[in-house]
């Protein structure tokens, strides 16, 4: 139960976000005008936030719609302090905290010009926790909502969620860059060619494989916002062709995940003014693999094969020092619920590198494997560079402890299919939750169910773990939840973390208000962001 500093708290936050998210900004006059001209690496397959796990999804659609609520555009280190209203202009929690109710803001039209309501809400989240049929083809955030039990309307502009218990970690989630409201009245299944938001911008082109052109929102809620006149997503695929078109300025900015170290280098040396945002991000190199086939439904050889993989050396060679060493959590202090190193160094496969590789060929050989019977495995990724990379380093790695590998590469179009039927056995993975909570993170990735726990790794201690930290209002308290859970997820090798990566977020200097999150998935509805041209 909630008590009243917690409930005083989250009032305050509310009222505090209300008022902070129309406070003008300061500095340097902006202007309106101008197309801002953003590279993205691959077409997105559609434009549907709720069914995606792939951030050129998110990047170009969302510009195109509002969540309930948001993290503060300008604060870049997420956490419930920087929570802000968006659709919803208040919130406000009930005394046992198992209700949360929204007041919405008045006058917002969907690009069709039907008005939103509180309708809109509901059909929105009852189509994601599945209780009404016609749904998503694809549903990764299901399990973020399986505590919500009901969802009332109170009029236009007010919308009550009933929780079966507490769960302050709602608010997170209702923020995150997936989690867009969506008309009641077209389908999900329509909007993923034709979205139709209450975003700053509206869909105007599509040409599939090409490019998404989105123009101005001319009766966008949001005073005096958006400042661009409309923003350009081009494909080009391949980086040495992304690359040469960022050097060109053929672009004006570019997307997650692209500006890696290397990259990033290869950028400043052409001088011709890019200039990079840091963060570390929420995107992570991991391990996938298959805990319900043969071999790795055997612990020991999922744990050989962890001892086997030197996280320092992948960030040395693949990353050429451009990412931190981390587990499920984003890691301290680039994240709030992540571990320390000293903790880490405390795992398999994250001390001494020769010690775990002895470890790991003494499980081998206690399992029967050896130079005479060698465990054969396929390695399975995606036909991306960066993939492929992690990929060939995670072979030679494993090479050193007698298992000898195949590498199987999957094109992008049928490799989300192919993991989500679980048709591999070993896989060398990217991936992100989209915002820094361990409800988000335990609930999404380790859940006995969720599309999205690859792994199939299954542990029902665990999950009365996950739902203890989950109601837990102490902060405190909760971290120490969290890091109890994170090193057992670790050690009972579910999902083995290797890196999280540094992104260095490539634009030029006339790109104003540019301000990437740690989170990849939260910062691209560009209604801030003008040009000094």
């Amino acid at each position: 139960m909630l008590n009243t500093s917690r409930r005083s708290l989250w009032a305050g936050c509310a009222l505090l976000a209300l008022w902070v998210a129309f406070l003008p900004q300061t500095g340097q006059a902006q202007k309106y005008g101008g197309v801002l001209r953003m590279l993205l690496r691959d077409p997105p397959p559609d434009l549907s936030l709720h069914e995606t796990a792939t951030t050129d999804t998110v990047v170009a659609a969302s510009p195109l719609y509002n969540n309930l609520i948001k993290y503060d555009y300008f604060q870049p280190v997420e956490s419930p302090a920087t929570l802000r209203p968006d659709l919803a202009e208040s919130w406000r929690w009930s005394s046992d905290g198992r209700a949360l109710t929204f007041k919405l803001h008045p006058g917002v039209k969907w690009h069709d010009g039907k008005p939103f309501g509180a309708q809109d809400v509901k059909h929105t989240w009852d189509v994601v926790r599945g209780a009404v049929r016609g749904g998503l083809k694809l549903n990764p955030r299901k399990t973020w909502y399986q505590n919500v039990q009901e969802i009332e309307t109170n009029g236009d502009r007010e919308v009550t969620f009933r929780l079966k218990r507490p769960q302050p970690s709602l608010l997170s989630m209702f923020a995150s860059g997936n989690s867009a409201v969506y008309p009641a009245h077209i389908s999900p299944a329509d909007l993923r060619g034709k979205p139709v938001g209450t975003g700053p911008f509206r869909l105007k082109t599509w040409i599939r494989d090409q490019r998404i052109t989105q123009e101005r929102n001319a009766d966008y809620f949001v005073k005096g916002r958006p400042y661009l006149d409309g923003v350009d997503f081009i494909v080009i695929r391949g980086v040495a062709s992304q690359t040469a078109a960022m050097i060109a300025n053929q672009v004006d900015a570019a997307p997650p995940v692209y500006t890696v170290k290397p990259i990033m280098e290869q950028l400043k040396a052409a001088n011709v003014g890019i200039v990079f945002a840091e963060r570390v991000t929420n995107g992570t190199q991991n391990i996938i693999v298959n805990t319900k086939k043969p071999p790795f439904n055997n612990l020991r050889l999922r744990q050989a094969v962890n001892l086997a993989l030197d996280r320092n050396s992948l960030i040395k060679t693949v990353y050429k020092g451009g990412a931190v060493r981390g587990s499920a959590m984003i890691p301290q202090p680039h994240g709030h619920w992540g571990l320390t190193d000293e903790q880490l160094d405390s795992l398999p496969g994250y001390g001494d590198a020769q010690k775990n590789k002895a470890e790991a060929r003494r499980i081998l050989a206690e399992e029967g494997y050896g130079p005479n019977n060698p465990l054969r495995i396929v390695v399975s990724t995606r036909s991306v560079q960066a993939y492929i990379e992690s990929a060939n380093w995670m072979l030679g790695e494993m090479k050193q402890v007698g298992i000898e590998t195949t590498l199987e590469q999957v094109e992008l179009g049928n490799w989300y299919g192919k993991v989500a039927r679980r048709d591999f056995l070993i896989g060398s993975n990217q991936t992100a939750v989209t915002i820094d909570d361990p409800d988000a993170q335990f609930y999404e990735n380790f859940t006995c169910g969720s599309t999205r726990n690859y792994s199939d790794y299954c542990n029902p201690e665990m999950e009365k773990k996950y739902a203890a930290q989950s109601m837990e209002t102490d902060d405190a308290k909760r971290v120490e939840m969290v890091h109890e859970i994170d090193m057992q997820l670790q050690r009972e090798v579910a999902r083995p973390y290797l890196a999280y990566r540094l992104n260095y977020y490539a634009h030029y200097p006339y790109v104003k208000n540019w301000i990437p999150h740690v989170s990849s998935y939260n910062s691209w509805r560009f209604q801030e962001v003008w040009l000094d041209k």
